[in-house]
């Protein structure tokens, strides 16, 4: 108002000097000023002159109308009529005129300023009615925080020329009456027929399923070739029957019971967590992919995924064009809101490894989370307030309006197109029921279901507003039901009459080739060895910096040291990671790393990104090998593990044929990112028969860095251990880690990988591998002592990972010949053959130790003991007392806890002279 008060006060001299600074300089004057000059000069023909003292009043008036128009767009959101069933809240200031300094008498004066919203000269009425009917109707917009002057441009030319209303002709109107038929008609069928089952229906938001039909449509006219939808349970048997056109038949089956096999080997999921994919035919005769993902019930979890395999298709498929592919996200409210994953996620959608494209954010916002209250569930004005977070555009839509939402989803996929940037689309709605149907909602919110229980469905509100047009024969909507239900009719039928109904896994498209592992499939050798030749001829090349670049000169120490290994053949734990990649992508394997400092590495060992010291260019040694046929990418994520290792499973499940990895900071932090490895990487393949080739690299080693510092959590991987579903290692040599990595891509199937990965080691003499190594031999799940004879070994060490230096050290330095150190390498599967042949070999021993740094209750030893609990190997234990954390914080009392477990594992030998 202050501002206001101070235009009140201005004269036309002041007024003639702000038109002088406005053609040296629009934007050096304010915003009102700018548009009311504009179209000032465009009135006048932009003839040059001064401004006239004649009616100063009239050009205050006017700059007071462009203030209105600039309100309307800001804030017009706030008076929408978008919500079906509750009164808005009210905002401070409102609309009215006096708000703006206006008055009613003002209402039939001609201004300039409707030049703005593309009126040319108007009165003040019918700028008013064009911004009212724009901006505060069945669809509010929030747009004015992007800070690109075009998109600004593009979304109030888009708006204000149609006036944010649909126009659509008979048949669209007809497909939409049709599309929210099968959605209003399949809920009441199976609510009828299936009475008491869960099915988390989409009543009261049943137009989603049109509104997704259309943007199908519209973004196969723009180009676009395929969509992949992540969502939760809510509404997705309509989604999958109405959308990705999973037979009626095939569900009702499942309501049925009858996708049950006593044989298989897969545990299954409830039909709300199904995943499907498709291909439509639009209207314009265009083929397009769908593609909806299985979800938990954690119900954000599967964006990230989705952004992942969006990626991965982008890379592989389309060449890298993100306009032929894109991402549709449906929420719900309290889950945007309330669930972290949404906002690491949206982090991504700039960064340069994740970028999609901008997504397309469908909430369904039922104004109510289970039985929270919106006013409980947030503390923004509105649940997608998160969007501002990328300057992403908000359409807020009545869910009884039909065609606003479809005519807003429209407008939302063509932004996306030509922006690239997200966008969301607020469906204001209702659940009928409670969060299911057989949960009662009038305990916490009983006058919204009073009001829900009067209310029409959208079904019924559409034909309604449809009749009173003329639009449609008064019997249409009556006849596509009757005909739809007897189609569902037809399909229970069928459904009731098999025996039998069950979708398996078929491995198509990129998949091709591959197949699910049968049962001892891990532990089959793999030829992963190859020639000296490749071995030395790549290792100089990763090694050997360009000409004429200035880089640091730690660097250049460091790389003459590398190119040295391959002139003593004896190559270090980085070596051996990055000659794993050279070789892959020398055979045509595309290899993605990413994570938080994965370019350097967070122990600095890795450095396959190089910095220039006078520049920021950049120079990747891997980059230059075979990148036309096969790329290597690192990237640094943002510091998020949630959100980046569902988008690197996702990558990979999109594609088998790369190796994608992604690595921790510190191993200790991947419990960050538990619920995709729960949910996702050690459940998918029972659940849902979706196999994955992700590996997951976690530093992990007790060396004195305290409890945030020190464990991955070995013991959490090992209890999700069962049906072959992962692979778990713990490499102690720079061979088996290359072995490791290439055996991925060498099977003709995929699993999980995860490996814990050496910190102190990263620069150990000891740590290190022979060329001979990677050239002749392939990965050992189990390696045997080679410094001992099994006719002197009283005692067997069995041991996984950095420990076994440290008991090697003291075996050495004591030169106990009676004590045999054996490494587990791959803790699952466990290798029982091979450890059962150790066994035997060392028949003098009588005593079987496990040996670990962990505490008691933590690391493999939980999961050990169970294995052999009964069993001829009958191990006693060496590690640290159980704990409630994993390491302690003071470096004197880590040294004692660590020489305790070294010198226990060489005390008392049994039948041995060098008993202590």
């Amino acid at each position: 108002m202050d501002k206001l008060s101070y235009l009140s006060n201005a004269n036309s001299e002041y007024i003639d000097s702000l038109y002088q600074s406005y053609k040296e300089d629009p934007n050096s004057i304010d915003f009102g000023w700018q548009k009311f000059f504009e179209g000032f000069d465009f009135g006048r023909g932009s003839e040059a002159g001064v401004v006239s003292a004649e009616t100063p009043d009239h050009f205050l008036k006017e700059i007071k109308v462009l203030n209105l128009i600039n309100g309307y767009r800001q804030r017009g959101h706030l008076f929408t009529k978008t919500n079906p069933v509750r009164e808005r809240r009210s905002y401070f200031p409102g609309k009215e005129l006096s708000t703006f300094g206006l008055e009613d008498s003002d209402l039939n004066t001609v201004f300039n300023a409707g030049v703005e919203v593309g009126l040319g000269a108007a009165t003040l009425r019918e700028i008013l009615a064009l911004v009212e009917q724009t901006y505060c109707q069945s669809i509010g917009v929030e747009y004015k925080y992007v800070r690109n002057p075009e998109k600004l441009k593009w979304f109030e030319h888009r708006m204000e020329s149609e006036r944010n209303t649909p126009n659509f002709n008979i048949d669209t109107k007809k497909r939409i009456l049709s599309k929210l038929n099968e959605a209003v008609v399949f809920e009441n069928f199976l609510g009828t027929k299936f009475l008491g089952q869960k099915r988390f229906s989409l009543e009261g938001a049943e137009a989603v399923i049109p509104a997704l039909d259309s943007v199908i449509h519209k973004g196969a006219e723009l180009g676009i070739e395929e969509f992949v939808i992540g969502m939760a349970h809510r509404g997705r048997l309509n989604v999958l029957a109405n959308i990705m056109q999973k037979t009626y038949k095939d569900i009702f089956s499942e309501f049925e019971g009858k996708g049950y096999d006593v044989n298989t080997p897969f545990g299954g999921d409830v039909k709300y967590h199904m995943g499907y994919s498709t291909d439509v035919k639009t209207d314009s005769g265009k083929n397009v992919h769908l593609s909806l993902c299985p979800n938990p019930s954690h119900l954000e979890t599967v964006d990230s995924v989705v952004q992942g395999m969006v990626r991965s298709k982008i890379d592989f498929k389309y060449e890298g064009n993100h306009k032929r592919i894109a991402p549709i996200l449906i929420h719900g409210d309290a889950s945007l809101a309330g669930q972290g994953i949404t906002y690491e996620v949206l982090q991504m959608a700039k960064l340069d490894g994740y970028r999609t494209g901008g997504s397309i954010h469908l909430v369904i916002n039922n104004q109510v989370g289970f039985t929270t209250n919106y006013k409980d569930a947030r503390s923004s004005t509105y649940c997608t307030d998160l969007a501002k977070v990328t300057l992403s555009p908000v359409f807020h839509v009545n869910g009884d309006d039909v065609e606003a939402i479809v005519y807003a989803i429209n407008m939302a996929v063509e932004y996306r197109q030509k922006y690239h940037n997200d966008v969301f689309i607020d469906i204001l709605c209702y659940r009928r029921y409670g969060h299911n149907e057989a949960d009662e909602p009038k305990f916490t919110q009983p006058l919204l279901y009073k009001a829900i229980e009067k209310h029409a469905n959208p079904r019924e509100i559409y034909n309604q507003k449809l009749l009173d047009q003329g639009t449609v024969d008064a019997n249409l909507a009556k006849e596509m039901e009757k005909d739809f239900r007897a189609l569902l009719q037809e399909k229970l039928n069928q459904a009731k009459e098999e025996n039998y109904s069950a979708v398996h896994q078929v491995f198509g498209g990129v998949w091709a080739g591959l197949k699910l592992a049968k049962e001892g499939s891990i532990l089959k050798p793999v030829e992963t060895k190859v020639s000296e030749k490749e071995m030395l001829e790549l290792a100089k090349s990763i090694s050997t910096l360009p000409s004429g670049k200035k880089f640091f000169k730690k660097i250049e120490k460091l790389f003459d040291e590398r190119r040295k290994m391959a002139d003593t053949k004896v190559f270090d734990w980085a070596m051996g990671e990055l000659l794993a990649y050279a070789t892959l992508l020398k055979e045509g394997f595309r290899v993605r790393i990413s994570g938080q400092d994965v370019e350097r590495g967070t122990f600095s060992h890795r450095h396959a990104v190089l910095t220039l010291e006078d520049s920021e260019e950049e120079y990747i040694p891997l980059a230059q090998l075979n990148s036309d046929i096969a790329k290597f990418e690192i990237y640094n994520s943002h510091l998020s593990e949630y959100g980046v290792l569902g988008f690197e499973y996702g990558y990979a499940l999109a594609n088998p044929m790369a190796l994608t990895i992604w690595e921790a900071q510190f191993g200790d932090f991947v419990n960050g990112a538990q619920i995709v490895i729960d949910q996702f990487i050690t459940s998918a393949e029972t659940k849902w028969q979706r196999s994955n080739g992700l590996v997951m690299l976690l530093p992990h080693g007790f060396e004195g860095q305290g409890p945030e510092h020190s464990s991955a959590r070995i013991e959490r991987f090992m209890e999700a251990c069962a049906d072959d579903n992962i692979q778990v290692a713990n490499c102690t040599t720079p061979a088996n880690l290359f072995h490791i990595l290439r055996r991925q891509l060498k099977r003709d199937f995929r699993k999980p990988l995860v490996v814990f990965t050496p910190k102190s080691l990263l620069r150990s003499p000891k740590c290190v591998s022979s060329l001979e190594e990677f050239t002749k031999g392939n990965f050992q799940e189990v390696i045997d002592d080679a410094f001992v004879k099994a006719a002197d070994v009283k005692r067997v060490l069995f041991c996984s990972g950095k420990v076994y230096y440290d008991l090697l050290d003291k075996q050495q330095t004591d030169k106990r010949n009676d004590v045999a150190i054996v490494r587990l390498e791959q803790l699952y599967p466990l290798p029982l053959t091979q450890l059962e042949a150790i066994k035997s070999k060392y028949k003098n021993a009588s005593e079987l130790i496990w040996v670990q740094e962990e505490p008691e209750n933590m690391g493999a030893w939980p999961y050990i003991s169970r294995k052999f609990r009964k069993s001829a190997f009958d191990f006693d234990l060496i590690s640290r007392k159980e704990s409630s954390s994993t390491a302690t914080g003071y470096a004197k009392q880590h040294a004692a806890q660590q020489l305790y477990i070294v010198s226990s594992a060489f005390e008392n030998v049994a039948g041995s002279k060098s008993k202590k």
